[in-house]
């Protein structure tokens, strides 16, 4: 293997987990509810297979995105994901990605942890930055 091979490999290796570091720490800097919100699609997205790293890691860049951006104008989580959370990340993933199968357990649990960031069920609204 030549060395440029090798750089291409360590690229390949090194660029998405440096994203991924990158997209966490974005999350991390949200409000809570906003955070929470975006933890519990994230792991719903994990679910599907991605094309390739590069899509994947857009993906994830695109959730941030949105999510910082509704933090910054106060935008309830809501009107962010409406009152289907599942029908939300699938359509999200669709436009980032080409398939994947979520368990209905995985749609539950993302319905009950959006429900619950968003301040239902609690007898509390949630809060926007």
């Amino acid at each position: 293997m030549s060395d440029t091979q090798k750089g291409g490999l360590l690229a390949k290796v090194i660029g998405p987990k440096r994203r991924w570091r990158q997209y966490k720490a974005r999350v991390r800097q949200l409000p809570p509810d906003h955070r929470a919100a975006v933890e519990a699609i994230e792991r719903y997205l994990m679910h599907f297979v991605p094309v390739d790293a590069e899509s994947d890691a857009s993906r994830f860049e695109g959730l941030a995105d949105l999510f910082e951006r509704a933090a910054a104008d106060g935008t309830p989580i809501r009107e962010i994901v409406g009152e289907d959370p599942v029908t939300f990340a699938e359509a999200f993933a669709r436009n980032h990605t080409d398939g994947g199968y979520v368990p209905a357990r995985e749609r539950r649990r993302l319905t009950d942890a959006l429900t619950h960031a968003a301040g239902e069920g609690t007898g509390k609204a949630a809060k926007t930055a």
